[in-house]
């Protein structure tokens, strides 16, 4: 596992949003084992304290839980998963759409470059 952090944001949030990620695209599936603090830990070379923050995080979101003994596992509420991965869509889109207004497109030409851009990637 790599990940590019970002000065600019908190590293827990980075990892949360990595492991999300992860989730949404299936890489990790509901009721999967997800790493120890120490194996996340020494696998992104950070303070342990630090995965354990995401962890708490996460589980504070109900994305993942602790099992007693057991570890911490992904969510098996395919309602929460799916609430995760709209709310990741709504985030790209408003970066998109901000990114397209400061280009200086409006509302239905936005809706007409990506109508153009679907039917150009379907194509290939």
């Amino acid at each position: 596992m790599t990940i590019e952090f970002d000065n600019n944001l908190p590293i827990y949030i980075q990892i949360m949003n990595y492991i999300k990620g992860e989730i949404v695209t299936g890489k990790l599936k509901p009721g999967d084992k997800v790493l120890s603090v120490r194996e996340l830990a020494s696998e992104l070379q950070i303070n342990p304290n630090t995965v354990q923050r995401t962890f708490q995080e996460l589980e504070r979101e109900e994305i993942v839980e602790t099992r007693r003994g057991m570890g911490r596992y992904v969510t098996s509420e395919e309602a929460k998963i799916m609430k995760i991965k709209k709310e990741m869509a709504s985030d790209v889109l408003d970066r998109f759409i901000r990114g397209m207004k400061e280009l200086g497109f409006e509302g239905e030409e936005i809706v007409t470059v990506v109508a153009e851009s679907i039917r150009r990637t379907d194509k290939e």
